[in-house]
């Protein structure tokens, strides 16, 4: 009876504490710079959550070190639920692998929904000579060494589609990290690099302007809005590695805040709105909750162990 009563009385803080969330401003941090996927993605949700934190939500953009810096904030913050962030899946399941940083495992922090996720692509200029992706492998075995691809960094999704793809196909392809698409998109018009590993929202335009042409994607299924384009799969390649933002708050915080949380965001990302955004960017809503979320971010961090070791990147 003692020990039940010791049990209750303990809990009674906590439980007050989470029925008064929230009391004050909320932070809602991203590693990326204004403007950049993450951040637009992070600014429509919270817009849509707004209504359930009547004191603020403030977006605080921490770039650097490849978002590295921004999720190492959040995992470090008070577990209080008024620090949270949202995290693209490379910076949990490949970062921490390459990179000496305060969190190493899908344990070292609470995952609390999945809010969107995308797929890489493919391109190559309008006027280049491949018409498609098994063109563009055979040129490269032809002449080993000699075609550039760029990516948005060393161990981004990009990168590491890119390594499959090389291993997959036999085909020596250069890698050209760059430090995001700002770089990528002037270096392949201008003649640097010969293909580009990016995303859908960031290929569309140049699609549609008649600048570029997408050879594959990297996605499991086919894209609606690049309909025509096969995946790597469809022709003989097994490589779909996929970039899923979520949000993340830092260990031991409250269950019930957690709760508000996830429900604030659900609520946001089931908005047509938010919906309707998303898919102009060619971005998918996908919902999984924290629990289902775990169990993904450990299966992802085993195969991306798996990948960065051939590749030699895997931290000692």
């Amino acid at each position: 009876m003692r020990l039940a009563l010791a049990l209750v009385l303990a809990l009674v803080p906590t439980l007050a504490f989470a029925a008064a969330f929230p009391e004050r401003p909320v932070t809602a941090i991203v590693g990326y710079p204004a403007g950049g996927l993450a951040d637009v993605t992070l600014r429509a949700m919270v817009e849509g959550m707004k209504k359930k934190f009547p004191k603020g939500i403030a977006v605080v953009n921490r770039p650097g070190a490849g978002g590295s810096i921004g999720a190492s904030e959040v995992i470090q913050s008070k577990p209080d639920g008024y620090t949270f962030g949202i995290m693209p899946i490379s910076n949990l399941v490949i970062q921490p692998q390459v990179l000496d940083l305060p969190f190493r495992t899908p344990d070292d922090y609470v995952p609390i929904i999945n809010l969107v996720s995308w797929y890489p692509l493919l391109a190559v200029k309008q006027d280049a000579p491949w018409k498609t992706a098994q063109e563009l492998v055979a040129a490269a075995k032809a002449a080993p060494g000699k075609l550039r691809v760029g990516t948005p960094g060393e161990g981004t999704s990009s990168h590491l589609n890119l390594e499959e793809l090389k291993r997959l196909a036999d085909a020596n392809l250069v890698h050209v990290p760059f430090s995001g698409w700002a770089e990528g998109s002037p270096a392949l018009l201008g003649g640097h690099i010969e293909a580009l590993v990016a995303q859908p929202g960031e290929l569309r335009g140049q699609v549609e302007g008649k600048r570029m042409r997408v050879l594959v994607n990297f996605r499991p299924q086919r894209m609606s809005a690049f309909a025509d384009v096969p995946t790597a799969k469809e022709l003989g390649w097994d490589v779909a590695n996929g970039v899923w933002y979520m949000l993340l708050a830092p260990k031991g915080t409250p269950a019930p805040v957690l709760r508000y949380l996830h429900d604030a965001a659900k609520a946001a990302i089931d908005d047509p709105k938010f919906a309707a955004d998303m898919t102009n960017r060619g971005i998918d809503v996908d919902y999984r909750p924290g629990n289902t979320l775990r169990a993904d971010l450990w299966r992802e961090y085993k195969v991306h162990t798996a990948i960065l070791q051939r590749i030699g990147m895997l931290k000692k």
